[in-house]
């Protein structure tokens, strides 16, 4: 019997990253709870260079590799946190943005959320592709091209692009796991009433996939 590849998602990590907009997503992809293939998908933190990081919480972070070693093939996802640094000093981030141009055109899928969206904006992603972000207003001062293609939702996506605003983490977490195939359809959406909406009676569900 053929086992599943290791599949890997990589996390983008730098200073002032919003703790709470990737939690969810990566805790969960870790964890393998009721995974359709557990222990079949890892997260990988990518930093700009070797150096800790410091989240908007405080948290010190060391980044298991470096852009420079980031490759689409070896990837089946790239998720990118809002972060202050994208409005105060963006051009120091562009080189995710870059990274993420080519995740796409590999075919590889990409997750943004919050500040994330707006370098993305800057860097012509999202020009011909259905997204969201905070407000419209928030990607118009990028002078981005693509508001024909804005759409007013939490979580938006587009082939292999999602994006989400920066207070939609839940549905931002369900997107990416709905993309990676992470949960069966049932499990899915017993995960998001569980954490979302606090429905106790989708615990057994999760309970039940997890010891299947």
């Amino acid at each position: 019997m053929n086992e599943t590849p290791k599949r890997t998602v990589h996390l983008a990590v730098y200073d002032q990253m919003a703790d709470w907009e990737i939690g969810h997503a990566v805790a969960h992809i870790r964890n393998g709870h009721a995974h359709r293939h557990p222990g079949h998908h890892d997260v990988v933190t990518v930093g700009l260079t070797g150096a800790p990081v410091t989240t908007m919480g405080g948290l010190t972070v060391l980044p298991d590799i470096t852009l420079p070693q980031l490759k689409p093939s070896a990837s089946a996802m790239l998720i990118l946190p809002g972060s202050d640094l994208w409005d105060a000093d963006p051009e120091t981030l562009t080189p995710f943005t870059s990274a993420a141009g080519i995740f796409l055109d590999a075919g590889v899928p990409v997750a943004a959320i919050c500040g994330a969206t707006a370098g993305l904006a800057r860097e012509g992603l999202l020009d011909d592709r259905a997204h969201t972000s905070a407000v419209p207003e928030y990607l118009l001062a990028t002078g981005y091209a693509g508001i024909a293609h804005y759409r007013s939702e939490l979580v938006v996506t587009d082939g292999d692009l999602i994006t989400a605003g920066p207070t939609a983490p839940m549905e931002f977490a369900r997107a990416i796991f709905a993309m990676l195939d992470l949960y069966s359809p049932r499990v899915l959406d017993a995960w998001y009433r569980l954490f979302a909406n606090h429905d106790p009676e989708a615990f057994a569900v999760l309970a039940e996939a997890s010891h299947a």
